[in-house]
């Protein structure tokens, strides 16, 4: 029996789109198996599939070797299948325990055993090298945690095969480091895995095959050792897709971006940024490189004013707006792409073209004397999906909550992009994008520079700050360690400064 998991010319269609057109996936025992595609693929659809979540219009499953049919998540928890969901499914204020158990409850006779299954919990934490505290709460751990807690809760569930999807998407360097030697440990104990992601890096670290999908049909199967990372991503967009950043120099004009001595508090109401100096000019891409939680979020929340400046200033074109207001900031040519789309980004439950025009509904042509304009709306927002290919079942009409994670990263890119800023604050644009899509990304804020705007951006992924920025600042503890051009520099020396060491250059 070769095969764990096989789903066999599975098709499934929703209003208005084919998710799922013929495809065909099959997983051998004690494999990672990368799922790859790009943005709205089909990825996620299929993974739900097989978790019971949604039923298949054709096609079959069958579970080693047998055919069955997943009528829903408990019956996929039963076959020994389990899902890590990309935006996890998780009780914030509740323990790591109770998280864990929910719906699998230990009882002793009617009481909760709450230590007994703590106890199992740990066990398997060490077994598996999660290091996972069960007494913590979900609200007090970090992101790589939380998904940690939601590999545990499959492993206490005995699930033989795990579907991991785009599990890298949140985390740091360092954690999709850890996360590759936890799925080496998984396969160690003879489990099997299905990966679904569009980092190509990350499956020739650890897939042993992958299947390629795109726009719902499978493309093929590949033995990832004997196949090439350029050859992967062919396959994924049906295209050539260049891994370097075409640009020219920059032309940097007037400052557009003044930041000085700025300090502000983080939610521990201590400084999380301190006494930080910045001048971002017109025609330039200023690259803010740092590990996590070393100031950005502060200095991204002072400047668009939703958090307090406890000292310093902010200019934009010379204007102070260190006490001005959120909407007043909008209007000084101010635009920002939040770094949680979710939570910060849209509005779920509006429409796709609600949502474009979420902060100039109030303009002309968009409303008069306080009635919307649904015809002008409609144009304007049709404008943005055709030209950034962002893909939904209804268009405009869409609510925003049914669109593929990386469709709704290019729909508020491209509101964004639209507003014609004078300073676009870009926090992770591509997290959680595939390889045609950052292509596209990077080159329409390097169009937005050459226009003669000012970006700055903030990504985690070091490579994006070096092939994107003009100039990099380096955070490190709240602190501007130095300023360097991305021309003369490279990663080592970067990531030197990241961690505190290394010389700044000239500012």
């Amino acid at each position: 029996m070769e095969f764990v998991v096989e789903m066999l010319n599975i098709r499934k269609e929703f209003p208005g789109v084919v998710a799922n057109d013929d495809i065909t996936l099959q997983l051998r025992k004690g494999e990672i198996h990368a799922l790859l595609g790009e943005n709205g693929a089909g990825k996620s659809t299929l993974m739900s599939i097989l978790f019971g979540m949604y039923q298949p219009d054709c096609g079959t499953i069958k579970i080693n070797g047998e055919q069955v049919k997943i009528a829903n998540p408990n019956v996929a928890n039963k076959l020994g299948i389990g899902m890590v969901h990309q935006h996890f499914k998780l009780v914030s204020n509740f323990t790591v325990t109770e998280n864990i158990i929910l719906g699998n409850e230990l009882k002793k006779g009617f009481v909760l055993n709450i230590n007994g299954a703590a106890r199992r919990i740990e066990e398997l934490s060490k077994r598996y090298g999660l290091n996972v505290d069960p007494h913590a709460k979900i609200e007090d751990i970090s992101v790589g945690m939380q998904q940690r807690v939601e590999i545990l809760k499959m492993l206490y569930r005995d699930a033989e095969v795990l579907i991991l999807d785009e599990p890298s998407a949140v985390l740091t360097p360092q954690e999709i480091e850890e996360l590759g030697k936890i799925m080496l440990s998984l396969i160690a104990e003879g489990k099997s895995i299905i990966l679904i992601t569009h980092k190509l890096k990350e499956i020739k670290a650890v897939a042993n095959r992958c299947t390629v999908i795109r726009r719902g049909k499978t493309i093929g199967t590949v033995d990832v050792a004997t196949t090439g990372e350029l050859k992967m991503a062919e396959m994924m967009v049906g295209r050539n897709v260049s891994f370097k950043v075409d640009k020219e120099g920059s032309r940097p004009g007037e400052v557009i971006l003044k930041l000085d001595g700025l300090t502000v508090n983080n939610n521990k109401n201590v400084p999380g940024l301190k006494n930080f100096s910045l001048d971002v000019r017109a025609g330039e891409i200023v690259g803010i490189a740092g590990v996590e939680g070393n100031g950005q979020t502060e200095l991204v929340e002072a400047i668009t004013g939703l958090r307090k400046v406890e000292s310093g200033r902010i200019e934009i074109d010379g204007h102070d707006i260190t006490r001005e207001s959120i909407r007043g900031r909008i209007q000084k040519g101010i635009a920002h792409i939040p770094e949680d789309r979710q939570k910060r980004g849209l509005v779920l439950d509006y429409t796709l073209e609600e949502n474009m025009i979420l902060q100039i509904y109030n303009r002309k042509p968009f409303a008069k004397r306080g009635i919307l304009n649904k015809a002008a709306i409609r144009k304007y927002a049709s404008g943005i999906l055709e030209s950034f290919d962002v893909r939904s079942g209804r268009g405009p009409l869409s609510l925003s909550r049914s669109l593929s994670g990386g469709n709704q990263q290019k729909a508020i890119i491209g509101r964004e992009i639209e507003l014609d800023p004078g300073l676009l604050i870009a926090v992770q644009p591509t997290r959680g994008l595939d390889v045609g899509s950052i292509e596209y990304i990077h080159k329409r804020l390097i169009e937005h520079r050459n226009r003669g705007k000012a970006v700055l951006l903030i990504s985690l992924e070091l490579d994006e700050v070096l092939n994107v920025s003009d100039r990099i600042a380096v955070l490190n503890n709240g602190e501007l360690i130095g300023v360097v051009n991305a021309s003369e520099t490279n990663e080592n020396d970067i990531g030197l400064m990241m961690a505190g060491v290394g010389n700044g250059g000239d500012q």
